[in-house]
């Protein structure tokens, strides 16, 4: 799956200017987070990318086909979206229902909606809880419950907006899980996150973006060696990074480890 941006602008009915000409190609199966203060464009960027909002200017591709060819409801079967706030997308009686409804509107058997229900609740930790209320479940549990019923979807491209907000570790290590198995299974994966520890420790590639424009795109390691561009952003790197970089570590690092293995070096 490929999404290509060209000269991207959206200016809001008020007249500001959200996204400022963002040229952008993410394309493959590796997951991508975009990161940056409130108000830099993150939401508003990814909205783009099936349909929910549609460009003041510019192009948006999906596999070199203009997102202006079709409606955000056709675009969901390809490009999944994962709200911040759960309650903004679920709606039906039951955690079962959530999963089932997307694949009945778009024809699947019940034969392989019922196998693929006992997969994501399996992989979503609500196997147990697919005859509750989604108002029953805990606002972590409410998350996973979105993320399951976009997965039903089997779309190749899903966005998280924010998933960890409301997570424990436990809820973080599922995340970590889901990622992992959903590369393992050809789909992208991009997500919006301020949780900078999370960032690290789950992507590879790192968009950050600042008043509405990209000003750093790249490894996890070049990203947050930036440290004056990333401050205009208002992005603090992870703590042990901090730690080392004011130490005058050379090397980015991110874990304890990585952490000790700089400093036995610099002591050699």
């Amino acid at each position: 799956m490929k999404i290509e941006l060209k000269k991207l602008r959206y200016v809001y009915p008020s007249g500001d200017e959200a996204l400022k000409g963002i040229n952008l190609e993410i394309e493959g199966t590796d997951p991508v987070a975009v990161i940056g203060q409130n108000g830099a464009g993150k939401t508003t960027v990814v909205k783009h990318f099936n349909g929910i909002l549609r460009p003041s200017s510019g192009e948006v591709l999906i596999n070199d086909e203009s997102i202006e060819k079709r409606s955000t409801a056709q675009w969901s079967k390809e490009v999944g979206y994962v709200f911040q706030n759960p309650d903004d997308q679920l709606f039906l009686e039951s955690v079962r229902k959530e999963f089932e409804f997307g694949p009945k509107q778009i024809g699947m058997t019940q034969k392989e909606i019922d196998k693929r229900v006992e997969w994501t609740a399996d992989l979503v930790g609500l196997s147990e809880k697919l005859d509750l209320h989604p108002l029953d479940l805990t606002l972590a549990e409410k998350k996973f419950c979105t993320i399951g019923a976009v997965i039903m979807m089997d779309p190749g491209v899903l966005i998280f907006d924010e998933p960890t907000c409301g997570q424990d570790v436990q809820g973080n290590l599922r995340l970590h899980r889901i990622i992992q198995t959903l590369k393992e299974r050809g789909k992208l994966c991009i997500t919006i996150s301020h949780d900078m520890k999370f960032v690290v420790e789950n992507f590879k590639r790192i968009i950050v973006m600042c008043r509405g424009e990209v000003i750093l795109d790249g490894r996890a390691e070049d990203v947050f060696a930036q440290v004056e561009t990333l401050k205009k952003s208002f992005v603090a790197p992870p703590p042990i990074t901090k730690v080392a970089q004011g130490a005058g570590f050379t090397k980015t690092v991110f874990t304890t480890e990585a952490f000790m293995e700089a400093l036995e070096e610099r002591m050699v």
